[in-house]
C-alpha cells in the first residue's frame, strides 16, 4: 500500500487552480473593462440618433465588457476549460432584435473590449477606445448627411397634381416622383422622393390643407415617421 501524506488528504484542486492566475492582474483587467465600458456607455448615449433610447441596452454594454473579460481571464489559465467554454458558449443565442445597425457596432466593441482586457492588452484597449470614440462622435454629431424622405399623398382630384408639385418645389431642394397609382373609387396616390431644406417638414401641413387631399405622410427611408 502506498503511503498517504497529510498534504494528500487536504489537497484541493480548487486551490491549485486558484494559484494559477494572478488576482491583481484579474482585478486590473476587470476594472479596465468597467472603465472602458463606461466610456462606451457615454459614447452610445452621446451619439444615439434612433427613435427610442434604451437605457437597459446601454447598461448591458458595460456588463458585456466585464463578463467577457471575466471569461477570458478564466479560460486563459486552463486549456481544457477554454475548450469546454467554447462549446458551452456556442449554444448561446442573442435573440433580442437589433433594429439599428449601429447597435451591433457597440455590441461588437463591448465584446472586443472584454476579450482584450481579459487577455491583458490594457494599453491597446485604451488607445482603441479613444480612437473609436472620437470617430463615432465626429461622424455622428458633426458631419450632417441629408437623408432623403418619402412623401406619400392620397388625393381625389387629378388636377391637384400641379398644386402638389408647386408646393413641394417651393420647400424641397430636390424631388422626384417614385410611383403613382389609382386606387379604388377613383382615388390617387403618389409617392415623391424629396430632400427638404434644413430637415423642415412643416410644409406637409400646407399639402394636407389642399382641397382634395385625403392624407399626406412623410417618412424617412429607415421607416421613422416624421409627420
Amino acid at each position: 500500500m502506498s503511503n498517504i501524506s497529510f498534504e494528500d488528504i487536504f489537497k484541493s484542486s480548487i486551490l491549485e487552480k486558484t494559484s494559477n492566475f494572478s488576482v491583481i492582474d484579474s482585478l486590473i483587467g476587470l476594472l479596465v473593462a468597467f472603465g472602458v465600458g463606461l466610456f462606451i456607455y457615454y459614447v452610445y448615449k452621446k451619439t444615439f440618433s434612433g427613435v427610442i433610447y434604451s437605457h437597459t441596452f446601454n447598461i448591458s454594454l458595460i456588463i458585456i465588457s466585464m463578463a467577457t473579460a471575466l471569461i477570458i481571464i478564466g479560460i486563459s489559465s486552463n486549456v481544457l476549460l477554454s475548450l469546454g467554454m467554447v462549446g458551452a458558449l456556442s449554444i448561446v443565442r442573442f435573440r433580442t432584435p437589433i433594429k439599428d445597425p449601429m447597435d451591433l457596432v457597440y455590441l461588437f466593441w463591448a465584446i472586443v473590449t472584454g476579450i482584450l482586457c481579459g487577455a491583458g492588452f490594457i494599453v491597446l484597449v485604451i488607445l482603441g477606445a479613444l480612437l473609436i470614440g472620437i470617430v463615432l462622435i465626429l461622424f455622428t454629431n458633426r458631419i450632417k448627411i441629408e437623408n432623403p424622405y418619402l412623401l406619400v399623398v392620397k388625393y381625389t382630384n387629378e388636377a391637384l397634381e400641379d398644386s402638389l408639385t408647386k408646393t413641394i418645389s417651393n420647400h424641397a431642394k430636390k424631388f422626384s416622383i417614385k410611383s403613382k397609382s389609382i386606387m379604388p373609387g377613383n382615388d390617387f396616390e403618389v409617392t415623391y422622393e424629396i430632400r427638404v431644406k434644413e430637415n423642415n417638414s412643416t410644409f406637409i401641413n400646407s399639402i394636407s390643407k389642399l382641397d382634395g387631399v385625403k392624407s399626406a405622410i412623410m417618412l424617412s427611408y429607415d421607416g421613422n415617421f416624421t409627420a
